[in-house]
């Protein structure tokens, strides 16, 4: 089968990173980049040198004219067109667009790529309309007469595949999330201003920043069944690379500590093979940096739990702004230890979840 012919509106952190994905994917043809803020020399110096991921090493990059860049022999068409319907997708071969600004995100405002000769677009953020998939939870949803879609958020493509695991094997009554989310572009380096988010507004690298996401509920449209079922909060913090969801749910099946983690790991090997990994390593978050798999984790002590209860540690690569972005999966691994007991003599149920 031909690889599929892409293009990527927005060559920011995403952008960028997706369009080193897809150069080194057999299945995936980069074919053109829209950005009307970025020259193609400036384009250039930016995928070439990741402060996080280091130099492109794979073939050469460079420019060929104003309106081409040579990644190899490879040529990829270039423009800047700030209306979207004004790209010449069908022109340079695009097929499927990747929107990465961050400002289409909605159905009306992406299907403005179609006027412009696109067939498909994927939205590489939640959506308030465009339907919502996460690999590994809802893909088998999706019909070829959807064209524009929302790949959710870094965050539910993390949390989503783990609580799936969960809810179908001992049922989800109610849950509560929390990520440590490393920083993002939109944060401050020093104090400034933020009208919407005043503490938004606090210098990222200097301060651990209490924050909002939405990455609960965006798993309640994937997954109806814990629609309105799981709730959330987000805390900034000062790293580049690499986040932490920590979620706690109350099962409506009492489950042992290593019946849950027997679960997980059968699912890993099994139909989420891929997407749900389980390691038994005990490493740190700069371990999962540049790793294309979405989820690790590793066990830590907690109060004991009742058998309805189960903490599940799962700590996110963030891999959207930061980390080696799938557009088609996230990766979930989870590490096991040990089994505490407490006062109470009832085993602890603690589950983590790292990186995605």
């Amino acid at each position: 089968m031909a690889p599929i012919k892409i293009g990527i509106n927005g060559f920011g952190r995403i952008g960028r990173l997706v369009a080193r994905v897809a150069l080194q994917s057999p299945d995936v043809e980069l074919v053109a980049v829209n950005d009307p803020f970025i020259t193609t020399d400036y384009m250039t110096y930016m995928f070439k040198y990741d402060t996080v991921h280091g130099q492109w090493k794979h073939h050469e990059v460079k420019v060929k004219d104003s309106k081409t860049l040579l990644f190899g022999e490879k040529e990829v068409a270039v423009f800047g067109c700030r209306n979207p319907e004004e790209i010449p997708w069908a022109a340079a071969g695009a097929e499927y667009v990747v929107e990465s600004t961050g400002v289409f995100t909605d159905k009306d405002k992406a299907a403005a790529h179609i006027k412009g000769g696109a067939k498909k677009v994927i939205i590489s953020a939640p959506s308030k309309d465009a339907p919502m998939f996460v690999c590994g939870v809802n893909e088998k949803e999706y019909k070829s007469d959807i064209d524009i879609v929302s790949n959710a958020s870094c965050t539910t493509n993390c949390l989503a595949p783990l609580a799936k695991v969960i809810n179908d094997r001992f049922g989800i009554v109610e849950g509560l999330m929390t990520t440590v989310h490393a920083m993002t572009a939109t944060q401050k380096t020093v104090d400034g201003p933020s009208s919407k988010d005043w503490r938004g507004g606090r210098a990222a690298s200097f301060n651990i920043i209490p924050s909002s996401t939405g990455a609960a509920k965006a798993v309640g449209k994937v997954l109806p069944e814990l629609n309105g079922k799981l709730t959330g909060m987000a805390f900034r913090v000062p790293t580049v690379d690499v986040s932490v969801v920590d979620l706690t749910v109350r099962l409506a099946k009492p489950a042992t500590y290593d019946q849950i983690k027997a679960a997980i790991k059968e699912e890993s090997e099994g139909n989420l093979k891929g997407i749900l990994g389980y390691v038994d390593e005990d490493l740190v978050s700069t371990d999962f940096q540049g790793d294309n798999r979405r989820c690790q984790g590793r066990d830590c002590s907690e109060r004991p739990l009742c058998q309805a209860c189960v903490l599940v540690r799962q700590r996110v690569g963030i891999q959207h702004p930061r980390g080696r972005p799938h557009p088609s999966h996230a990766q979930h691994q989870v590490n096991e230890r040990h089994e505490d007991t407490g006062e109470s003599g009832l085993p602890q149920r603690s589950v983590q979840s790292l990186f995605f």
